[in-house]
């Protein structure tokens, strides 16, 4: 209930305010020379101590401020009660999640890796540390080392041997490898400076590759526009099928010189002939679609795309747009694209950009929006212009099929068959295009452990391609500036360097450096250049400026999955092979849904497909019903990777305090909560 208002206290303040306005010191002067040297009131309120009536008035006043006073702490009082109520049922509502988690033995899956085995040593190895430097801090032994032979018992023998040990033979090396990483990491940011300038040019002098046609202007007929082969490959896609179907058949361009493809690699019955109805529905609407299914599934996505290529009536097609099966491009997605092949024989691809219909769902989602942002705002279009070369993103690209044809075509060794075709095909020659201002439509992982799997596959990939090509790079006939290009920048740099410096510095150098002080780490290594580097990051998505820390937070945890994809490709283990389908939600903003609608409706007018007379309609209905109930049960799980290194991370914080370090206590308890919130999946989509 609120608290009636006093107006005792305004109509007073009133009063005062205008006393105070009506006093004139200067005419006081001239009429009371007595009073000259007095000092002028510095209160609206005067008091004369002679009279008893003001003397009275001065008491009420006195005691209606006290009262003013105490109204607004209590006020002051019930905010800070409700902000701490408010905190306390976060931290509670968190707690209890976490807790839950933990006691459900099917969110904790085993993890088996090397990295995990080698991570849950180097835990023990710090937690004994830890005790050890407890115990030598309440004795004094942190300020000054023990004497062995004024001190009696074995701890302070044990210790000094241990400090003696740290400093001649642990120390050094540490020292060492944390000043390679130092230089790598100064390398690496130099290289993102360079790319941030080269978008700045851009931008100052509006560079953009420019199309020679126009297929909007009048006098174009139909038999003007090239023959395009547009291609969906999908798996198992079928909370997102129908939007990346029907709205790459509403594409603006004459239906008898395109043709679609839906290249269904799905193994559930279910999603097949849900999948199948839908292209019928598309093909009874005038539309030229086919639907190919793969009976033995090799080669992933690779091997979808070479079945495809390999069809006798492709040889009439001059070019091939392919879509992921969560793209929805728009109606003049060809127009934008394809005249850019006019009078260029060289070219090979032109790409498009990435744009988000889920960019503000949660936190993980607006982290990746700042790293795709940065990546094809600056570094598709910084290499595009001054290069011709950037890698192929998989998906909204157009490719000219002879370049295809001439480059190898689609090989099945790599989980990252985009680049391995990109490499190939500018060792042969081949001249890309970034379109930064045609945008596709996309869906971003909501959920931390489907983002982690797309993120080992990423990441794993480039290695294994790195590891297959390196001395076809070598042997290649570009020049020595795009083999440099290629296998220093490219692989090296931002593909295995990156990865190897960010975990190693940030997550096991600098904990072992608060065990082992003689070995630092400077403060601007620290904090003060990956904030920089974090504050550029963000430039291309400048919304996103609140989450630079959470950014510069979550990149460093990302680190231990990015560095294992790494060492695994690079070395061929297992789990380098492993694809798998990144999980979509098949989310759509209510304006895609309304110009969808608006693009479809001279087609459903022309050629509708009356479902309420048809056994296939109500056939589909059932099966789309079906397929609902059948769904399989999310759940939030727990990354035990990632909880190690918190606990690792929140150990080496405390050591920190010890020494009274203070950038390093800060930066180390913020990156292990960091580590603790990605470990119990509290980052991304929440599963109730």
């Amino acid at each position: 209930m609120s608290r009636t208002p006093n107006y005792e206290f305004q109509e007073w303040w009133n009063k005062q305010r205008e006393k105070n306005n009506n006093l004139d010191p200067l005419n006081d002067a001239k009429l009371d020379h007595s009073h000259s040297a007095s000092p002028p009131p510095f209160t609206a309120l005067d008091v004369d101590s002679s009279s008893p009536s003001s003397s009275v008035a001065s008491k009420k006043e006195r005691s209606r401020s006290a009262r003013q006073l105490s109204w607004v702490c209590l006020l002051k009082c019930q905010q800070l009660a409700a902000s701490l109520g408010w905190l306390y049922g976060g931290v509670f509502h968190l707690a209890r999640t976490a807790h839950r988690r933990i006691a459900d033995s099917a969110s904790l899956r085993g993890d088996s890796s090397r990295l995990y085995r080698a991570i849950r040593v180097f835990l023990v190895v710090v937690i004994v540390l830890l005790g050890f430097e407890l115990v030598a801090y309440f004795k004094g032994w942190h300020f000054r080392r023990p004497d062995p032979s004024d001190v009696l018992g074995m701890l302070p023998v044990v210790y000094a041997v241990w400090v003696d040990v740290r400093a001649r033979y642990m120390s050094p090396p540490l020292q060492s490898l944390a000043n390679l990483c130092t230089v790598l990491f100064i390398v690496q940011s130099v290289d993102r400076v360079v790319l941030i300038l080269g978008c700045f040019w851009i931008k100052f002098r509006r560079l953009k590759p420019v199309a020679s046609v126009d297929y909007d202007a009048v006098g174009i007929s139909a038999e003007d526009f090239p023959m395009v082969l547009v291609q969906i490959p999908m798996c198992n896609e079928r909370e997102v099928y129908q939007q990346s179907i029907g709205a790459v058949c509403i594409l603006d361009w004459p239906k008898e010189r395109m043709l679609v493809q839906i290249l269904d690699d799905s193994d559930e019955v279910d999603t097949q002939q849900l999948i199948k109805a839908e292209v019928l529905k598309w093909q009874q609407r005038g539309v030229r679609i086919i639907y190919r299914h793969r009976l033995l599934r090799t080669g992933y996505k690779a091997g979808n795309l070479k079945s495809a290529m390999g069809c006798d009536y492709v040889k009439d097609y001059e070019f091939v747009a392919i879509f992921d099966a969560d793209f929805q491009p728009t109606p003049d997605f060809l127009k934008k694209t394809v005249p850019y092949f006019k009078g260029r024989d060289d070219l090979a691809l032109v790409q498009a950009r990435w744009a988000f219909v889920n960019k503000d769902e949660n936190l993980l989602t607006r982290l990746q929006n700042i790293n795709l942002s940065f990546h094809f705002e600056v570094e598709q279009q910084v290499n595009g212009i001054f290069l011709n070369f950037f890698g192929f993103n998989g998906t909204a690209g157009v490719w000219r099929i002879k370049a295809l044809e001439e480059s190898g075509g689609w090989l099945e060794r790599t989980t990252v068959e985009d680049m391995d075709i990109a490499v190939r095909a500018h060792l042969c020659g081949w001249k890309f295009i970034f379109v930064n201002d045609v945008k596709c439509l996309c869906e971003l992982p909501e959920t931390y452990e489907a983002y982690k799997k797309q993120q080992h596959r990423w990441h794993s990939g480039p290695m294994q391609l790195f590891r297959l090509c390196f001395f076809d790079i070598l042997r290649s006939k570009v020049s020595w500036a795009k083999k440099f290009n290629l296998i220093f920048l490219f692989f090296l740099l931002r593909k295995l360097i990156l990865p190897f410096y960010s975990f190693t510095l940030f997550c096991i150098i600098l904990p072992l450096t608060m065990f082992l002080p003689e070995a630092e780490l400077p403060a601007w290594v620290v904090c003060y250049i990956p904030g920089v580097m974090s504050l550029l990051s963000v430039l291309p998505a400048p919304r996103s400026f609140p989450f630079i820390v959470p950014y510069l937070l979550f990149e460093n945890t990302m680190s231990v999955t990015k560095f294992n994809a790494m060492v695994s490709g690079l070395f061929r283990f297992g789990s380098s092979y492993e694809w798998v389908v990144t999980k979509k939600l098949g989310r759509s903003s209510e304006t895609d849904l309304v110009a969808f609608e608006k693009d479809s409706e001279p087609l459903m007018r022309s050629n509708s497909l009356h479902r309420s007379n048809s056994d296939s309609g109500l056939e589909e209905l059932s099966k789309l019903e079906l397929s609902k109930k059948t769904g399989k049960t999310k759940r939030n799980r727990l990354f035990r990777k990632e909880l190690c290194l918190a606990f690792i991370l929140l150990t080496a914080s405390v050591r920190s305090l010890l020494s009274a370090q203070g950038i390093h206590f800060y930066f180390l308890l913020f990156q292990g909560i960091s580590f603790l919130v990605v470990g119990l999946d509290l980052i991304g989509e929440q599963v109730s």
